[in-house]
């Protein structure tokens, strides 16, 4: 992996030395991991001049932190209290470095304070979202632990519909789906599992409550796995203990033709905002204009939602070997709702179309 590495990082140097800056200081932690192979609490890289250093309080103390490129030195500092990103840009002005690109929608106004005190003589530029840009397209390595993390995510589902849910709390249920993710060999869960039973059910973002599960419910769940850092997302609704009523096979039927629409939409050249109208527009037509989630998808990886969005207003357009949710839904008030999602990632069509990663089935299940 140290020629991924490193070739991520002169990639990234390209970028900067076309923009008037040799050097750059990277803190956001998911970046630092992109481009390093690890990300200690608190760590930064510096692309310098000479060579690029990780400065960090300590080593990686957990696997889920990542293996730093064995070809990149690491730099602990001397004590504590210190700050990493003080020490790099300390470093590259003693390495000859005029200016600095410096990532300012992450670093803090008193950090880049203190790297001017520290460094009065070195020009800060921005280096913007430089990193986030080189990180959507994925390279097979990387897609190849987002499957993974698919994998257990589907593993951990398919259990727990296995059990007795009449009766549970949505929080009982999150806790052992998470439970399970790490069973199953994940770092842990992608981001808070989401449980809604009931009225609950089909509300983005949902967090569990010590509401019960009762016969007759829809029962969504939202759940993803953290594998080697990539994280995947998976979200599927059922109905608890009985034949579905008639609004609600009417109301899946719905939304699972919109979450269809959406995958089917997932071409590389097609426009991030042609994707979100291909799933927006199924549920238009039905009459649920109002109260729609802001957005159809977005990009997965390092992050669960980083670039691409797939959203009305989004620009830009889709490429090969990108990884995206399609996750469209529709929640009424007071009875409940859907949601469907799924993983996938954008493949040319004489590769088969868009690879879905979470394969859980989408019939409407009666548990």
């Amino acid at each position: 992996m140290s020629e991924v590495y490193a070739a991520r990082r002169e990639r990234l140097r390209e970028r900067c030395t076309a923009g008037g800056s040799a050097t750059a200081l990277v803190t956001r932690p998911a970046n630092v991991r992109y481009l390093a192979g690890a990300a200690p609490r608190g760590a930064v890289l510096l692309l310098g001049r000479g060579e690029d250093l990780l400065f960090c309080g300590g080593p990686p103390t957990g696997e889920e932190e990542g293996r730093p490129d064995q070809a990149l030195r690491v730099q602990a500092l001397p004590g504590p209290g210190g700050d990493p990103a003080v020490a790099a840009a300390d470093v590259a002005l003693a390495q000859g470095a005029e200016s600095l690109a410096v990532e300012e929608h992450h670093l803090t106004m008193a950090r880049h304070r203190a790297i001017g005190s520290v460094a009065p003589r070195l020009r800060l530029a921005d280096l913007g979202g430089a990193v986030e840009q080189l990180r959507v397209i994925k390279d097979e390595e990387e897609i190849s632990c987002l499957r993974i993390g698919a994998e257990i995510a589907d593993q951990a589902l398919g259990e727990l519909l296995e059990s007795i849910l009449v009766g549970r709390t949505e929080r009982h249920l999150a806790l052992e789906l998470e439970r399970r993710l790490v069973d199953h060999g994940a770092d842990g869960p992608a981001f808070a599992t989401s449980v809604g039973t009931g009225p609950n059910s089909g509300r983005r973002g949902h967090r569990p409550t010590d509401r019960r599960v009762e016969e007759g419910d829809f029962l969504s769940v939202c759940l993803g796995a953290a594998y080697r850092g990539y994280r995947c997302e998976i979200g599927r609704t059922f109905v608890i203990g009985t034949s579905p009523a008639d609004w609600q096979i009417e109301l899946y039927d719905l939304v699972f033709a919109a979450q269809r629409a959406g995958r089917e939409a997932l071409t590389p050249g097609a426009a991030y905002r042609d994707v979100d109208r291909a799933a927006r527009q199924v549920l238009d037509s039905a009459g649920y204009t109002e109260g729609l989630p802001p957005l159809t998808g977005h990009g997965v990886g390092l992050e669960i939602d980083e670039e691409p969005q797939l959203a009305p207003a989004a620009m830009g357009k889709l490429d090969a070997c990108v990884p995206v949710t399609v996750e469209p839904g529709v929640h009424l008030p007071g009875r409940g709702g859907v949601r469907i999602d799924d993983t996938l990632v954008v493949r040319p069509e004489a590769d088969g179309g868009p690879e879905l990663l979470t394969i859980t089935t989408k019939e409407l299940l009666a548990l």
